[in-house]
């Protein structure tokens, strides 16, 4: 049975975590326990950057064979803090991901471009790592590039290492807002792998909270195209009222309950779901191109 624990991460760590140089820059620590960036490169390209040449700041007294997890309390502007974990095969989900669509982070203020939805509810530890769903503590306004093209990545590499092995990886994700920002201007990712001392896995990186081709005013969440004007109120649309919808669990696609399509669907792949649009997207369904929902 999967255990949470207090936080047992002093402060004084934390800061020496946080303060502790790297070749591309140093890390402040806030009262809240999450972080500023003092320097690191513009992005450029790449969705990550090392830090500390990829070696992650944990102590030696911190590693363990005793599996927990622990989440920040949300600080005064409702943003989250460092998710610090011992990973283990017990803290691993055994029944589906349910829906997050009930947390609201810091800085939600999602819009679409070009049919798809620029943020996600990202969780600072990965649902494959440790179960949790509409975590609060555990969800940041993240884009689909950080989510899938910079995180899910390490996530990977860390769950195929403990399913395959059964080993523990510690694993640590805090993140990186600049002053009063509301969204993160990214996260920091370390993880090492306990009973083979990083062998297995080892890893220090810094993901950017960027969307190729989208500006973002981390202050805020508002967003617009590069080259386009920033909104000086939300662009985003009033939460949209509950639609009902056909899903084929099949095809992980959904349609209007009149598409003509919904006919030709098998029954034991016919679902039907009440809802927000923005939720099932979220949920890797894709709209129906007959009836485009």
């Amino acid at each position: 049975m999967k255990r949470i624990r207090t936080m047992l991460l002093p402060l004084a760590l934390l800061c020496a975590l946080l303060l502790s140089s790297c070749q591309d820059g140093a890390f402040v620590s806030t009262s809240s326990g999450a972080a500023t960036l003092d320097q690191i490169p513009a992005y450029s390209g790449e969705p990550y950057v090392t830090v500390n040449d990829n070696e992650p700041f944990f102590t030696e007294e911190e590693f363990t064979t005793e599996s927990f997890e622990t989440y920040s309390e949300l600080d005064d502007l409702g943003r989250c803090g460092t998710a610090y974990a011992n990973v283990g095969q017990d803290l691993m989900p055994t029944q589906e991901r349910e829906s997050i669509s009930s947390v609201t982070p810091s800085g939600w203020e999602n819009v679409e471009y070009d049919g798809q939805y620029l943020y996600n509810r990202c969780h600072l530890i990965g649902f494959q790592l440790t179960g949790e769903n509409a975590n609060e503590r555990n969800l940041i306004t993240g884009t689909r590039y950080m989510n899938v093209d910079g995180m899910l990545p390490f996530e990977n590499m860390v769950a195929d290492y403990v399913k395959e092995t059964g080993n523990h990886v510690l694993y640590r994700v805090t993140p990186v807002f600049e002053g009063e920002n509301l969204v993160a201007g990214g996260v920091l990712m370390e993880a090492e792998s306990v009973e083979d001392s990083g062998d297995g896995v080892c890893f220090c990186v810094y993901v950017y909270n960027v969307q190729p081709g989208i500006t973002i005013d981390y202050a805020n969440g508002y967003s617009a195209r590069d080259g386009e004007d920033l909104p000086e109120e939300s662009a985003a649309p009033d939460t949209p009222a509950e639609t009902t919808y056909i899903l084929n669990t099949s095809s992980h696609k959904f349609h209007l309950p009149t598409c003509s399509s919904v006919a030709d669907m098998k029954e034991s792949n016919k679902q039907t779901y009440t809802g927000s649009r923005e939720a099932l997207l979220e949920e890797g369904y894709t709209p129906c191109g007959v009836c485009k929902p």
